[in-house]
């Protein structure tokens, strides 16, 4: 049973919106994982390795769609954040979720490697100062926003709708049919002289690419602020965070826990119309467009770097991307690369501190049993402590991009391997029967569980 300081309020459940006005918060959990899975960790093994270890973004964005579906069925019925879910189970998670959110995702690895491409295409060489003028402009823009929902959203459509569709006619003007055949034949694990897994491949590297098919970590788990925000089930009846400097005083009183609906016949057939519609606006943006955005982009460093020498240093395969890809093009379309994806780990790493801090501040505030408080007040404090931390790091020489995401990402790994235990206890004890996961998704999920779990321990114990 629910615990007794967290009350959870009944009220009917709206009715379901269109597929159209649902759009918008799977392009942000995809746009989450633009900056470190798809141009960053694929792309470089797909350059060092061939395209034989695609099938690892098959398996990584699938275990994740699960995960998400999972993460915005708790939302939807009870129309409140994952964590105040979790905190009904154990009173120490919120304890776990601050302390693992901030050592998996304060590392600047994301943000620092887009000042590296985009100092590369201005020719500043100085990256830690352009590190230094983003972080500062992503604070500047989350704290300005009028609702930070709608900031993020709009961004997120916006890179993604003008980046994607770039790299999609860029790939395909580049590559040759048998360039396509190599890549179908990596989804099935066939490589060059290898199967699944090359001689030589850092299973760490791979483990952190698995992690990041999407967006990775306790950023899976943020997508319960998406959907609440966006207005899903009973997410109509939330609050949403909005800038320090509103005139609306009273939206600043946020309620964190929040309201479910009796099971009536009006209210059940609503919520079978609601899970069929989120299914279908998560499969088509999070799993169909992120699928073809991670294998395009795999596919584009193998067309233009696989083979060279200096791959395997920093981010340099993506900085040799664009050369290539001006050769073969004209010089300022390399360039241009360089600067859409620089603009993208940016975008990815504002995503990332909107998430972050979210996470962190809903636990605080769980941890302390403030239910109803200022959360913008406690959010933009924990955002900007983030973007000094962030900033200190690479600041004081830990300012290797890739070595920072991959640290983060194995951590996350650890992370995901916990929560997925922790969704199959919630949903299939916390929520009434007829809204519990079928036995097909809870077997999804189990899968889940045993490999990232098999996995961690291989990292950790070879």
């Amino acid at each position: 049973m629910p615990h007794q300081t967290l009350p959870l309020g009944q009220k009917n459940l709206p009715r379901p919106l269109s597929l159209r006005r649902l759009i918008g918060p799977s392009f942000i959990i995809l746009g989450l994982g633009l900056g470190s899975g798809e141009i960053i960790l694929w792309p470089y093994l797909t350059s060092n390795y061939g395209l034989g270890i695609v099938w690892g973004i098959l398996v990584g964005i699938t275990m994740q769609f699960f995960i998400n579906m999972e993460v915005e069925r708790y939302a939807l019925i009870n129309g409140e954040s994952i964590f105040v879910g979790f905190a009904r189970l154990l009173k120490f998670l919120p304890f776990w979720f601050i302390l693992s959110t901030f050592f998996g995702f304060g590392w600047p690895g994301i943000g620092l490697a887009g000042a590296h491409l985009i100092g590369n295409a201005v020719g500043v060489t100085n990256y830690n100062l352009v590190g230094i003028i983003l972080f500062i402009a992503i604070g500047l823009i989350l704290t300005l926003g009028k609702v930070l929902y709608q900031t993020v959203e709009r961004l997120e459509i916006i890179l993604i709708g003008v980046g994607v569709p770039f790299i999609l006619i860029l790939t395909w003007y580049l590559a040759e049919s048998a360039d396509f055949a190599a890549l179908a034949q990596g989804l099935i694990g066939r490589g060059e002289g290898f199967h699944f897994l090359p001689t030589g491949i850092i299973l760490g590297t791979f483990l952190a690419a698995l992690a990041y098919s999407g967006a990775g970590g306790n950023l899976n788990l943020s997508q319960s602020f998406y959907v609440r925000d966006k207005g899903y089930g009973m997410g109509k009846y939330a609050n949403r965070i909005t800038s320090l400097f509103t005139d609306r005083v009273d939206s600043k009183k946020i309620s964190l826990t929040g309201n479910t609906f009796p099971l009536t016949k009006n209210n059940l057939a609503n919520y079978r119309r609601w899970w069929r519609v989120i299914n279908l606006e998560h499969f088509l943006v999070f799993w169909c467009l992120g699928l073809i955005t991670m294998l395009t982009l795999s596919l584009l460093a193998y067309i233009t770097v696989h083979g060279l020498t200096g791959n395997t240093e920093s981010i340099n395969f993506v900085i040799n991307e664009a050369a290539v890809i001006g050769q073969k093009t004209l010089p300022l379309i390399g360039v241009l690369f360089l600067v859409l994806t620089g603009i993208m780990l940016t975008a990815t790493q504002l995503s990332v501190l909107d998430s972050t801090s979210r996470i962190i501040t809903e636990n605080i505030l769980l941890a302390s049993n403030k239910l109803v408080t200022n959360v913008p007040r406690v959010y933009y404090w924990v955002l900007w402590v983030q973007i000094i931390f962030g900033i200190a790091v690479f600041t004081i020489g830990f300012d290797e991009p890739r070595v920072l995401i991959i640290l983060s990402a194995i951590i996350n790994a650890g992370t995901m391997f916990v929560y997925t235990g922790l969704l199959l206890w919630l949903n299939n004890s916390l929520l009434k029967k007829p809204l519990r996961p079928r036995f097909w998704r809870n077997t999804a999920l189990v899968a889940t569980f045993l490999f990232f779990g098999v996995l961690v321990s291989m990292v950790l114990f070879r």
